[in-house]
């Protein structure tokens, strides 16, 4: 960001460094936040309660894949949509790790776990409270699957609440994209060999979406052999028997990962995704 984007501040600064970004396609988006979304209900069967969740985190979630999976860990759940659609796709042997920071929304994703799920899937979710940044300090290289869903701008909110929207600042995203950083580093670390990591955001800010995979890239794959990129390919029979009334939402391709854009999906959105092989490991002997 240059020294005339910093100097952007608040509503008027908000519209126009978004408006740069996306150009005519800025009102579009706009008006698509002020629709009634893409939500759908997620009902496994054995469960206490529903759950409703937009379309474009069940593909993104769908996205993830699980086959042969043994130990699966989403990074940071709450408030455990996500979750929901990981574990009610994961195989009868494997376990999820379910973790979120906030001690608060912690106590939310347990309870959705616990009402959301049937016992015999719920026993092998396991909710845990700590920051994801720093996990890889303890542990390395030791779950197969990972879901990030990163904290993120969330446009979408920031335009519904006057209080963000009139205190937003380019700064915001620096913020941002500094914790992004420090999670996706974390879950790489924590990624077996020939693991899948799966990153999200919901924003629209490309520096927290392809600018996250660009930084990975130079970290950790200079050479291009240290991991993959790989192409989704979301099965919806896998999950319509929970949410029968799903469509999923079409996705628009990025440099490094895909989007899911409200304006032309229906108000599915946004959601930015990327996957990752791992194909060796990254520590060296």
């Amino acid at each position: 960001m240059g020294k005339k984007s910093a100097k952007l501040s608040g509503a008027e600064g908000f519209e126009q460094y978004y408006g740069q970004l996306y150009g005519d396609r800025w009102q579009a988006l706009k008006e698509s936040f002020a629709g009634e979304g893409s939500a759908v209900e997620y009902k496994i069967p054995g469960s206490q309660q529903s759950y409703f969740l937009d379309s474009a985190s069940v593909l993104a979630a769908l996205s993830l894949p699980l086959e042969e999976a043994e130990n699966i860990l989403d990074l940071c759940a709450a408030p455990g949509g996500k979750t929901l659609v990981l574990a009610s796709r994961m195989p009868q042997d494997a376990k999820l790790s379910s973790n979120e920071r906030s001690p608060e929304r912690k106590h939310r994703l347990a309870t959705v776990v616990q009402t959301c799920l049937p016992a015999g899937i719920s026993e092998r979710v396991i909710t845990s409270c700590s920051d994801g940044a720093t996990w890889c300090t303890r542990q390395s290289e030791c779950f197969d699957h990972i879901l990030l869903d990163a904290p993120c701008s969330s446009e979408r909110h920031v335009i519904a609440d006057p209080k963000y929207l009139n205190t937003w600042s380019p700064s915001r995203i620096r913020t941002v994209t500094t914790e992004q950083w420090a999670l996706l580093s974390s879950a790489y670390r924590l990624l077996s060999p020939q693991g899948i990591l799966l990153y999200s955001t919901c924003a629209l800010c490309p520096e927290e979406n392809d600018g996250m995979i660009e930084r990975l890239y130079k970290k950790f794959n200079k050479d291009g052999s240290a991991f993959s990129l790989l192409e989704p390919d979301p099965d919806l029979n896998e999950v319509s028997a929970f949410a029968p009334s799903l469509t999923l939402p079409g996705f628009e391709k990025t440099q490094y990962g895909y989007m899911i854009m409200p304006d032309r999906q229906k108000g599915a959105g946004p959601i930015y995704f990327s996957i990752i092989r791992k194909e060796k490991t990254c520590f060296t002997s």
